[in-house]
């Protein structure tokens, strides 16, 4: 079934949405859209369990998963060793850098880093298939600089959308369709032989899965693909984020249902904060602290790497660690080196509990994170340190973090969160702020936990309460604040206050929306 392309057709578009290519898409589509919707419709069911006071658990029902002796299949060797991955939206430059930068891995990123216009998604599909081929180049318009893909390149995988996103652009039967099967499908038709015979293959990274059930929507999906195009089926690999609060529950399942397919779990840091925020939002009891005090060595966090690790390891599989944010900070010596051994404490401690590699953000820390853990993991990885010594409860996923509020970090919520979504509108997804590398986490975090502060009243710990008069208070502050340092002309020629109105109704509403990006995508649907 061919897909409807509603979108304009800019030069070289046709390359990409040609007849056989939406005609592919959208036989995955029409045969996997009932299921999705269902998928959706039971995390609304779990949530509204959750809202009435539940919390999450080990299923008992799939206890003969989590205990069985199984292994995920077999690794091909460009995912052997995964030290060092960068990660990075789908730009031209952003995409001959990460391939040029060193890292063993580049996860070419359609979801959190990239705001999904319509040129962003197809023209991202174009520089792919060009990166494929080795053929990708570009020029900067002000300094004439090339670009070119030098050496050894870091393997590819790519991260479509999540199940909950939707394409506006594409559509099937007037609807529109998954954005998870529009980028995974027309990046694998047009670059899933042309991998195989270079002696790499379709590699992806998956995002926002809450469960085994939806794990196994994608090995269908990913079975059913590989048959079409006539490829052997396991040709594919994914690596799961475990980025939500459920699948932190799920991940034997989750690793069992792709088993075939499966590569590994990520700890996806940021968006499990935000979704840790987001399941156990009608629990007064679980306000978390300021945010900049909520880091990896909180026990709950520590718990959820622990058993991640202890996980992949039991069944053959790699466990990425998370994302260092930090950039080089130029101008302020100090600041930079504080900034570095930060990045170097953390990437420590994940070598050190078991991790077969890491996330950076910028070129400048692949040399870092390599150096701790080519020094800490001199074989390809750690797959062999099977952590028995590792016993996670559910109480201990679900600690609470210890730690204040305080009106500096509701502060800081509300000029990062503003600050990216004013991007994300003009069609930026990947923003540095304040010395880090932001994406879409960081507004999700930081409107979530307004959200919680102002639903529960939260005490500051200069002993006023968060209401919504005093979140308006902050914002127009902020606003202001922005208007001086950036300019008024910067500021007035923006889309700052069509992101103020909409951060205002997502941190007041009755209601925690489940997620800013589908809020936010009608902004900049060009259709």
């Amino acid at each position: 079934m061919r897909l409807t392309v509603r979108g304009p057709i800019r030069p070289g578009y046709d390359q990409i949405l040609t007849p056989a290519a939406l005609s592919f898409v959208g036989g995955l589509c029409a045969a996997f859209e009932p299921r999705r919707a269902a998928l959706l419709a039971a995390r609304e069911g779990r949530q509204a369990r959750y809202d009435l006071g539940q919390t999450p658990d080990f299923d008992p029902s799939t206890a003969h998963v989590r205990e069985g002796a199984w292994t995920v299949g077999p690794l091909p060797p460009d995912l052997l060793d995964r030290r060092v991955e960068i990660t990075g939206p789908v730009d031209r430059k952003m995409i001959i850098n990460a391939l040029n930068s060193g890292a063993s891995c580049f996860m070419a990123d359609f979801e959190d880093s990239t705001a999904p216009t319509w040129a962003n998604v197809i023209e991202g599909q174009q520089n792919l298939r060009d990166a494929v081929r080795g053929t990708i180049s570009w020029t900067h318009p002000d300094t004439g600089k090339p670009y070119a893909l030098t050496g050894r390149s870091a393997t590819l995988l790519v991260r479509p959308r999540g199940w909950h996103l939707p394409e506006a652009h594409l559509t099937l039967g007037g609807a529109p369709v998954s954005a998870s099967l529009v980028d995974f499908g027309l990046f694998l038709f047009h670059n899933a032989h042309a991998l195989v015979a270079r002696g790499t293959g379709p590699y992806f990274y998956l995002p926002k899965l809450e469960s085994g059930d939806e794990a196994a929507l994608w090995n269908d999906v990913f079975v059913a693909a590989q048959r079409a195009l006539g490829l052997p089926v396991g040709t594919i690999k994914a690596t799961v984020l475990i980025e939500t609060l459920p699948a932190a529950f799920q991940m034997h399942e989750i690793l069992f249902a792709l088993r075939e397919h499966a590569a590994g779990l990520n700890c996806g840091r940021w968006d499990y904060l935000f979704s840790t925020i987001k399941t156990l939002r009608a629990h007064p009891d679980r306000l978390m602290p300021d945010r900049a005090q909520v880091g990896m060595t909180q026990p709950f966090l520590r718990a959820y790497t622990q058993l991640a690790i202890q996980t992949c390891h039991r069944r053959g599989a790699h466990c990425m660690g998370g994302m260092a944010a930090q950039i080089p900070i130029k101008g302020d010596p100090e600041a930079n080196r504080a900034a570095m051994a930060k990045v170097i404490a953390d990437k420590e401690r994940e070598v050190r509990d078991g991790h077969d590699g890491t996330w950076v953000a910028h070129p400048a820390l692949v040399p870092l994170a390599r150096e701790v853990f080519d020094r800490e993991m001199p074989a390809e990885n750690q797959r062999s340190r099977t952590r028995d010594d590792v016993a996670v409860t559910a109480a201990d996923l679900l600690e609470v973090p210890v730690g204040t509020r305080t009106l500096d970090g509701l502060r800081h919520n509300v000029r990062v969160g503003v600050r990216y979504v004013e991007a994300w509108l003009r069609g930026e997804g990947c923003v540095p702020l304040y010395d880090l590398m932001e994406d879409a986490a960081t507004a999700e975090i930081s409107r979530a936990q307004v959200w919680q502060w102002i639903r529960h009243g939260a005490a500051l710990d200069d002993g006023a309460t968060v209401t919504p008069a005093l979140f308006r208070r902050v914002l127009a502050d902020e606003l202001a604040a922005m208007r001086n340092t950036l300019g008024h002309e910067r500021f007035d020629s923006g889309r700052f206050a069509a992101a103020a109105a909409l951060f205002d109704e997502l941190s007041t509403s009755p209601r925690c929306a489940p997620f800013l990006t589908t809020a936010a995508y009608p902004f900049i649907a060009d259709v």
